[in-house]
């Protein structure tokens, strides 16, 4: 009967299981059981990605982020307290927590309005101000680089933190435009910017 009620989008069946969601978590936890990690991967990662994406997460930021999840799953298998939380809210927490980060690590990044106050204040060492311009010098010319839609789109979306549909209607270009034009302008960004490095 049970087998009966496994679909197609669960396979495993394990998304009215949390108890052996639990069970799979403490097998990783106690024994790096690769089999029972495969199993959370196969039930989580999908459900990850699409939480991502919904958050406003380019479709291969969003597989990033999920994969570092659930590396991040594998990694703190132990800490895991069931009288805390279920297992879907643990890991999801996870997952929120890394998508804070990665917002963080972007507008850094992408920050127009130059050092940040904590790095211009006085007591930061001269060659640390030095190191910060010399980023936000890389940044602006690899944002300089980008074609005007690409740049624009990372504007109104970094810069004045629109939302993807608002970025749409201002441009009078579909949402897919929208995230198209993001993720290939991040691609351009990253690989600008890692070859500066």
């Amino acid at each position: 009967m049970v087998e009966e009620s496994r679909t197609a989008a669960d396979p495993g069946g394990l998304a009215a299981q949390g108890g052996e969601l639990a069970a799979l978590l403490g097998r990783v936890a106690a024994a790096r059981d690769r089999a029972a990690f495969a199993a959370l991967f196969g039930h989580f990662a999908p459900r990850l990605k699409s939480y991502f994406q919904r958050l406003g997460a380019a479709p291969a930021q969003a597989e990033d982020l999920a994969q570092e999840t659930m590396l991040a799953l594998w990694h703190k298998a132990a800490l895991f307290d069931p009288a805390r939380a279920g297992v879907n809210t643990w890991v999801f927490t996870i997952a929120r927590n890394l998508r804070i980060d990665a917002l963080r690590r972007d507008r850094f990044l992408l920050d127009p309005d130059g050092i940040p106050e904590e790095l211009a204040a006085p007591g930061v060492a001269g060659d640390e101000r030095m190191a910060v311009m010399q980023s936000e010098d890389r940044v602006r010319a690899a944002l300089a680089s980008l074609p005007e839609e690409q740049a624009l789109v990372v504007r109104l979306s970094f810069f004045k933190e629109k939302p993807h549909q608002e970025i749409g209607r201002e441009l009078g270009i579909p949402l897919g435009t929208v995230k198209s034009r993001l993720r290939l302008a991040m691609a351009r960004l990253r690989a600008a910017l890692g070859e500066a490095q």
